[in-house]
């Protein structure tokens, strides 16, 4: 049984996401110390709110170094929602502009759509190689928010690099949008797959089995 970490910084459906992992075998442990998230064979970074006040809890609880030194020695860390966007560089909402913990390039920022927030169900285009949407196609995910990342630079055309670029994902409302990231051991999603049914217990299950 894999142990995983739900780093509890003061934002986030902790006791949702706990249940969810616990379904799909998990034994899970909702946290805020350092030692036990980063001993953890994977760590949820939940995320619900204001991309400025999540900042300021997770660095409350030195949320930025336990991510980093998991990714350091390739420790599995999966962000959801807010805890997604803010793996980002900077997040701007209501004006204020916020840095991220800089993880990717890229800015969350308003989607352009007629209708906010974006609530609802929704499908996404993942590529073929990913790891996170195996057998999920087609499928629908529960999401609930108003910004997201609409450019993406990493991994586009241009200089070579050895490095892998990241398998991303994307959805649509009024425009597109990043959906989800598999980035060696940085994994994200946009939308709640503690809350997406069978689809989003699927995609933990997909998720738990690259833990070591």
């Amino acid at each position: 049984m894999k142990k995983v970490a739900v780093l509890d910084y003061g934002s986030g459906n902790l006791r949702s996401a706990e249940r969810a992992l616990q379904r799909v075998g998990a034994e899970v442990t909702v946290t805020s110390d350092a030692q036990t998230a980063l001993d953890a064979d994977g760590l949820v970074v939940p995320g619900v709110g204001a991309f400025a006040a999540c900042m300021k809890g997770l660095d409350a609880v030195d949320g930025r170094r336990i991510i980093g030194r998991r990714l350091a020695g390739g420790r599995p860390v999966l962000g959801i929602c807010v805890g997604m966007q803010i793996l980002f560089e900077r997040g701007v909402e209501h004006g204020v502009d916020a840095e991220g913990c800089g993880e990717w390039p890229g800015v969350v920022e308003p989607l352009e759509a007629p209708v906010l927030p974006h609530m609802g169900w929704n499908t996404v285009q993942a590529p073929q190689d990913s790891v996170l949407f195996d057998g999920l196609a087609d499928q629908r995910f529960y999401f609930v928010h108003s910004y997201g990342v609409r450019n993406f630079p990493l991994g586009q055309d241009g200089a070579s690099s050895p490095l892998a670029p990241p398998k991303v994902t994307w959805a649509e409302h009024g425009d597109r949008f990043v959906a989800g990231v598999e980035n060696a051991a940085l994994s994200a999603t946009q939308f709640h797959p503690e809350k997406s049914g069978d689809a989003g217990a699927q995609l933990l299950t997909n998720w738990l089995h690259t833990l070591r």
